[in-house]
């Protein structure tokens, strides 16, 4: 695997296999890499002929400074377990090799940025955006490769690419989980044995909602039927649960059963982790 740290180094190795119309897949990363990750690796690998993982934790999709300086950095192990997926190419930059002193960015990224996560973290999808602009037109994938735990996100860089007429395909690969359902996240190793034990409810809330939404319940019953359950859970401080939409996000009403798909999500914190998670419906 070769590892990059500049801008200029990637592009100029990069040039040769777009010149020889080679596909180049991406997996963007904030590292603390899991089976997640690596299953990202292994698609692209599947259906490209170059795979290339960047590893940066961006600064501005951070609301909290405390949040930034605690997300794990364990990068040597990181090296490893990308070189264990056969990655070919991983990127490496500094915060100032990716930005520059008083830049400013903004797209309009309608109700995605204002509903759920955007509500709750403000800024956090202009800083995503921002970011995976910066690393798409330096990589110029053919293909880029994400995971559907973060649901939203998917959305969100969706609409950039659409917008911005960018040509890249985007491939949403399946949640990870954990033996015993916990969506795997690489913030879940900052959870105790009891925290983990406490953070199984979202994942058995979501599979219950899956499993009598398909029985006939009604979305009004569901969702009474979650928050019950998750307000009652020990070590569990519920942010938002809803039953919306899939094209847009939008909550779907109590009496309302759409001929459509829709995604149950929830966010919580436990033992000040946040976590978030989603099934299809």
């Amino acid at each position: 695997m070769k590892v990059f740290t500049t801008k200029r180094t990637l592009v100029t190795y990069l040039s040769a296999f777009k010149s020889a119309n080679k596909k180049i897949g991406f997996v963007a990363t904030m590292g603390a890499l899991h089976r997640g990750h690596l299953s990202l690796i292994k698609q692209s690998k599947q259906q490209t002929d170059l795979t290339v993982c960047s590893i940066f934790v961006n600064p501005t999709q951070f609301n909290d400074p405390a949040d930034l300086e605690k997300y794990p950095r364990p990068i040597e192990q990181d090296k490893l377990l990308l070189e264990s997926a056969a990655c070919d190419m991983l990127f490496l930059p500094a915060v100032d090799e990716m930005y520059v002193q008083g830049e400013s960015w903004h797209i309009d990224l309608g109700d995605l940025d204002r509903i759920w996560e955007g509500a709750h973290r403000p800024g956090h999808y202009q800083g995503v955006t921002q970011i995976v602009k910066k690393l798409f037109d330096i990589i110029k994938p053919d293909f880029a490769f994400f995971g559907q735990k973060d649901f939203q996100q998917c959305m969100v860089i969706q609409r950039m690419v659409d917008k911005l007429n960018m040509p890249i395909l985007l491939k949403i690969g399946d949640t990870l989980r954990e033996p015993d359902g916990l969506a795997m996240s690489s913030r879940n190793v900052r959870l105790s044995a009891q925290g983990h034990h406490h953070a199984l409810i979202l994942s058995k809330v979501l599979f219950m909602v899956q499993h009598e939404f398909e029985q006939g319940l009604a979305v009004g019953a569901l969702k009474n039927k979650a928050l019950e359950m998750l307000n009652h859970a020990e070590g569990v401080e519920l942010e938002y649960f809803a039953i919306c939409d899939t094209a847009t996000l939008n909550e779907v009403k109590a009496d309302q059963r759409p001929d459509g798909p829709l995604v149950a999500i929830v966010a919580a914190w436990v033992e000040g982790v946040r976590l978030i998670d989603n099934v299809l419906l």
